[in-house]
């Protein structure tokens, strides 16, 4: 790979990275919420859907640190 093509890889690598701290940040908000919702209400329908949201966002965060490490190591 040339030298173009490794700076490119690297910049995409860079851009995905702050991608994944926005998505971060939001999980942590999302967390952050449900963590704030009363006792009584936990077991509620927000309280799941929030939960759902989290489990998608870290899963995504777990995808897209497999794809910038992929990248990394393309771009070698």
């Amino acid at each position: 790979m040339n030298k173009v093509r490794r700076k490119a890889l690297r910049e995409i690598a860079e851009q995905i990275g702050t991608l994944r701290d926005e998505l971060e940040t939001l999980r942590d908000e999302e967390d952050e919420y449900r963590e704030n919702i009363p006792e009584s209400l936990q077991g509620g329908e927000k309280y799941e859907l929030s939960e759902s949201a989290s489990d998608s966002m870290n899963e995504a965060l777990d995808s897209l640190d497999e794809a910038i490490s992929s990248i990394e190591s393309a771009a070698e």
